[in-house]
């Protein structure tokens, strides 16, 4: 999930550059210490993979927080293998079990990836299914330094009659046509476009063979609603059949319905287009660095700063297999460098897997539980 809530990190840092820990903990989180010895996972994972990104971490987090001075500095004199990498972290970072409100060290998580979608500039053919820029009247409300309590919270919405009201649903806006004009992109899938938006950027291909990149700009407002858990509660889907490859299979089943579907979800996010990316790059996270496959996690910040370094421990659908046929351990080092608004609470964790057909394959089929262990410089 790369929907961002934008600068959201600036009180977490305030705490962090008085007390590390507290910046980790929030109404909901604890930690609490643990030797690396009992992470499990720690010594088998190749910590070199990590590094290059870590790196590139550094360069932010040095500047935003002065304990990861020292540390960033001393980083880059260590060789990138894995054995002098794993003692750089055993030696200049103490490990934290992540918990929740009720001291459990139990979370959810979920992947997700950057999809690849064909589509054009104007609309014509198979292209019907539009993408949206910001529109011009929508209204970010920033009342963070009078209400810090509202830190969390996307505040939109538009001026009528000289009141902030809030902005239309989705289904107000693709019923209604309320956003003609504000098109981005056109692309021939609405199913596609609708992912595009849970996972906040992706590439489209032109008509020519160009490639494009396009990434979260903003949204309208309104909290997330998850369509699987509609169609579960509803009792057309199993809990075990609510991904993202099951989801299509029922609009595929049930064309005539697909639009209910979507609008059980209010949220719509806008997008922008991303020039100067390399195509060996991920998309860029909540930090604005680039994210990198299976190494790259989205949190909640209100629990964990962006930049951390956290060991997770979960585990991974097998390539093809159904939920009975069990899973495949998955250990390793990642960064927290991305949000979402799926990604709530100390006990969630959002997992980039890449960008592509593969990719979202996975991440369509990832749900587990697991742990998180965030490493906080000494």
């Amino acid at each position: 999930m790369l929907v961002g809530l934008a600068a959201a990190w600036l009180l977490p840092g305030l705490l962090y550059a008085q007390t590390p820990a507290s910046a980790l903990t929030g109404p909901e989180a604890r930690l609490s210490p643990i030797g690396f010895h009992q992470i499990l996972g720690w010594n088998t994972d190749s910590l070199d993979e990590v590094w290059p990104a870590f790196l590139a971490n550094c360069q932010v987090m040095q500047q935003r927080y002065r304990q990861w001075g020292p540390v960033c500095r001393d980083a880059q004199s260590v060789p990138p293998e894995t054995a002098f990498i794993r003692q750089f972290f055993e030696t200049r970072f103490t490990a934290y079990q992540l918990r929740d409100e009720k001291g459990a060290a139990s979370a959810t998580i979920t992947g997700y990836y950057e999809p690849l979608l064909k589509g054009a500039r104007s609309q014509g053919g198979p292209y019907q299914y539009p993408l949206y820029r910001t529109p011009s009247d929508l209204i970010q409300v920033d009342l963070n330094s009078i209400y810090p309590q509202l830190l969390p919270l996307r505040l939109r919405g538009r001026v009528q009659n000289n009141k902030l009201v809030p902005y239309p649903t989705r289904a107000e806006i693709e019923t209604q046509g309320l956003l003609r004009g504000q098109e981005l992109f056109w692309v021939d899938d609405p199913i596609d476009a609708f992912f595009l938006q849970v996972q906040g950027s992706g590439r489209i291909q032109l008509p020519d063979g160009q490639t494009v990149r396009v990434g979260y700009a903003e949204q309208n407002g309104y909290p997330y609603r998850s369509i699987g858990r509609w169609l579960v509660e509803r009792g057309e889907l199993k809990l075990s059949e609510a991904s993202m490859q099951g989801i299509k299979a029922w609009v595929a089943a049930n064309p005539g319905r697909r639009d209910e579907l979507l609008h059980q979800n209010p949220s719509m996010v806008f997008f922008r287009e991303m020039p100067g990316l390399r195509a060996d790059q991920g998309p860029p996270g909540t930090m604005g660095l680039p994210l990198t496959a299976g190494r790259s996690l989205a949190v909640d910040q209100r629990f964990v700063v962006m930049g951390t370094p956290v060991f997770l421990m979960t585990e991974l659908p097998r390539p093809g297999a159904r939920p009975a046929d069990g899973a495949l351990p998955y250990q390793r080092l990642m960064l927290a460098q991305d949000t979402g608004s799926a990604i709530l609470g100390a006990h969630r964790g959002d997992i980039f897997f890449g960008t592509g057909f593969e990719a979202g394959e996975v991440a369509g089929r990832m749900r587990a539980s697991g742990a998180m262990v965030v490493l906080l410089p000494k």
